[in-house]
């Protein structure tokens, strides 16, 4: 069984499959949703940060909501990301804020300590968010599933980050690294290989972030944003693109794309059952463990999924409020094989 989690701006939407199709349901539909986590190990426990009303979280897969408790000092929670726990216990959590900070719980968001030291580093006076460049945020976090203790955070706009020690302390981004990181994929399968779709295009490294490579053959569109790789081989790597912001986010203006790739060779445009460009808002993607070769593409016309590793796709046929047609998505995750 498959069970999906898309948080639009208004609603995060929990889907599970059944023989006979798909239920659905909504929560917390009072407030602006900015990000999304799963604890891989307790799928009941769910983590989302909300615009100006912090961090949120239910034990109990979402029959009831409780603010995070004590410790993360800002109301805009931006990003947030689980790492497996041990032995049945709660995973590590991170999350992220407006302005740039990091905070991390170890006991399923009960109590937060600040990971100082990103203010520190030598790119921090140069970050910056356009849209609202007097500020700057965390948009993404990764860990590394080899090695826990490395943890990845992409500042927009500014620079890909990352600790070796679980967050006590931060090495600033390789000069050849990407600048506007929107997602970050790791693979199970490929220890010290990252995937970065970016505002600024796609970038790879295969040695933790120390040193990267910008391919781009093929992309006609490079302001990237969701980027998944198959679970059965890392060699096939799948991105969400847009010709720039403007193209990407609003329903009204959005004009968006899917490109595939297998080993060095070029990006190729997919359409083969994904919406028409026009008005379609880029899309998160996402994988799941137990799937191999099939990835999933969220965005305001649905959730697509693909069992080719992105060359065709098929919408899902799950309940999808009119409203949502209007929004983008927020994050989306998914839990397979269980």
């Amino acid at each position: 069984m498959t069970t999906l989690y898309v948080a639009m701006k208004d609603a995060l939407l929990i889907a599970r499959e059944h023989g006979a199709g798909w239920t659905a349901e909504h929560h917390l539909e009072e407030k602006t949703l900015e990000s999304l986590a799963v604890d891989p190990g307790h799928p009941e426990r769910i983590y989302v940060g909300t615009e100006d009303q912090g961090l949120w979280r239910t034990a109990d897969g979402g029959r009831t909501w409780t603010p995070a408790g004590k410790g993360i000092a800002w109301a805009d929670v931006t990003a947030v990301t689980v790492a497996p726990g041990e032995s049945g216990l709660p995973g590590t959590v991170y999350a992220g804020t407006e302005p740039s900070a990091v905070f991390r719980s170890t006991d399923g968001g009960d109590t937060w300590t600040e990971l100082k030291g990103l203010a520190g580093l030598p790119s921090a006076s140069t970050w910056s968010f356009p849209p609202r460049p007097e500020t700057h945020h965390v948009r993404w976090i990764g860990v590394d599933p080899h090695d826990r203790r490395r943890v990845y955070v992409a500042i927009e706009a500014g620079a890909l980050i990352r600790s070796l020690d679980g967050g006590d302390t931060w090495l600033d981004r390789a000069p050849d690294g990407p600048y506007d990181t929107h997602t970050l994929a790791l693979h199970p399968r490929a220890r010290g290989r990252l995937y970065s779709a970016a505002g600024d295009g796609y970038y790879e490294s295969r040695d933790e972030g120390r040193s990267w490579e910008n391919n781009e053959s093929g992309l006609r569109h490079t302001y990237l944003f969701g980027v998944a790789v198959d679970p059965a081989d890392p060699e096939k790597v799948v991105v969400s693109a847009a010709s720039g912001p403007s193209r990407a986010y609003a329903a009204s203006s959005a004009a968006s794309f899917i490109y595939v790739r297998t080993g060095g060779g070029a990006w190729e445009p997919v359409r083969d059952g994904f919406p028409d460009p026009k008005g379609t808002t880029i899309s998160f993607l996402a994988t799941g463990l137990h799937e191999p070769h099939v990835i999933y593409a969220a965005n305001n016309r649905g959730v697509f999924r693909s069992n080719d590793a992105g060359a065709t796709w098929k919408r899902l046929d799950l309940p999808w409020p009119e409203r949502f047609v209007r929004q983008s998505v927020q994050g989306f995750v998914l839990r397979s094989g269980g």
